[in-house]
């Protein structure tokens, strides 16, 4: 399977290049890195879930440093990296609603035939493949947890 995300990544760094857009650039070029260095690490070819998979961790390391930087009085670098949070995000799939959420959390309980907290992992087993790249896990785990409990 060939990956559509890394041209189309590719092909966006060189427009922010002739566009002189610096920040759209250094998060396309940081992203680029992130992708080739798994590759090398890995000795594989991403494919489009794979490349979701590093854009959804460079996401979530900047929500980290947005949180941190917003708690330590520091507005301007917490917008930045809003800023390369919106960046990124353009490269996921369209985030689910509450209620497509809730109802896959709803399949997810008929299909492992979970009853208790003692099975959350069951049904996070089960819905990661149907919610990556669309849905904070974190924010899902609660949900799950909230249904079980």
């Amino acid at each position: 399977m060939t990956s559509e995300l890394k041209p189309r990544i590719a092909e966006d760094t060189k427009t922010a290049m002739r566009a002189h857009d610096k920040v759209t650039l250094g998060v396309l070029r940081l992203l680029s890195a992130a992708i080739k260095q798994r590759e090398v690490d890995e000795h594989i070819v991403l494919d489009d879930p794979a490349v979701i998979g590093v854009i959804e961790k460079m996401v979530k390391q900047r929500r980290d440093s947005v949180a941190q930087y917003t708690q330590g009085g520091r507005p301007e670098l917490a917008a930045a990296e809003q800023a390369e949070i919106e960046k990124l995000s353009a490269y996921l799939p369209r985030a689910l609603s509450d209620a497509e959420i809730a109802a896959l959390i709803t399949q997810a309980k008929a299909a492992t035939g979970a009853a208790s907290i003692k099975d959350m992992g069951k049904i996070m087993a089960w819905l990661k493949p149907q919610v990556a790249g669309r849905t904070d896990m974190g924010k899902l785990s609660g949900r799950v947890k909230a249904q079980l409990g």
